[in-house]
């Protein structure tokens, strides 16, 4: 046998996305799900800190410094864009203190910056998004910082359901989840936005918007949506409204 040429072309070249995540991310795999083959993600997380999932954590993972550091640690493999995977830490001061953290990540070297709170404030312009239902994982207090990140982009929520989990949030299963969003969808809601980069939600995303006929957006969706984006390349996956906005960068 004779070894040509094509058998050894390859491997197939690599695009990068930096993620900045918070110490207990246990969901990594769903990010390489919504991407195309040609795309990699290089992970650095936020330093661990013993404190339940709460407006205390999601404080102590949002901090700049952290951001920064975590950018500095993958700029050596290249990536395109890096994005501070957490919803949270995104929200929790409102959209000026996103944009913010999108410009610390900047100055730290980032070719260009995403947040997951941000992509959801692309996704809700994109989409002209003005009533929306929300289901979320936190207590009371994190849920509500959520709804006034959203009452500053002119959005109404109608209704928002929290699960009131202080841990291991990236054990939910799929029929809590559902049984969340079935019950926080109203037809006065344009879409449902399922937040937390830790909770489950791929495979259920295209049988939801199939029966409620409307976008069904979730934490990692839109982050590897916006970062893709930021690549000029379309995000693969369920997700039937986000895919048939191809996100420019703004």
């Amino acid at each position: 046998m004779e070894l040509t040429d094509v058998e050894f072309e390859g491997p197939l070249a690599q695009r990068g996305i930096g993620i900045i995540a918070p110490f207990d991310l246990a969901l990594e795999r769903e990010l390489w799900r919504w991407a195309p083959l040609d795309v990699s993600f290089h992970l650095a997380r936020t330093p661990f800190e013993p404190v339940a999932v709460s407006l205390e954590q999601a404080e102590l993972v949002s901090g700049k410094e952290h951001l920064q550091k975590a950018t500095r640690d993958v700029l050596g493999v290249d990536p395109e864009v890096v994005a501070y995977l957490c919803t949270s830490g995104s929200f929790i001061h409102g959209p000026q203190y996103e944009t913010s953290l999108r410009q610390a990540i900047l100055d730290a070297g980032a070719p260009a910056a995403v947040t997951t709170s941000g992509a959801l404030v692309e996704a809700v312009g994109k989409l002209g998004l003005r009533r929306m239902s929300i289901v979320t994982p936190y207590d009371a207090e994190l849920t509500d910082r959520l709804v006034a990140f959203l009452g500053d982009l002119d959005v109404e929520v109608i209704h928002s359901h929290y699960l009131g989990l202080g841990g291991g949030i990236w054990r939910v299963n799929y029929r809590t989840v559902v049984e969340q969003i079935l019950a926080a969808d109203d037809p006065r809601s344009e879409a449902i936005f399922v937040s937390c980069t830790n909770l489950p939600t791929y495979d259920i995303i295209t049988p939801l918007e199939r029966e409620l006929g409307k976008p069904v957006l979730t934490a990692n969706q839109l982050t590897v949506w916006a970062s893709l984006g930021r690549m000029g390349l379309p995000m693969v996956g369920p997700g039937k409204w986000l895919r048939d906005v191809f996100q420019e960068e703004p």
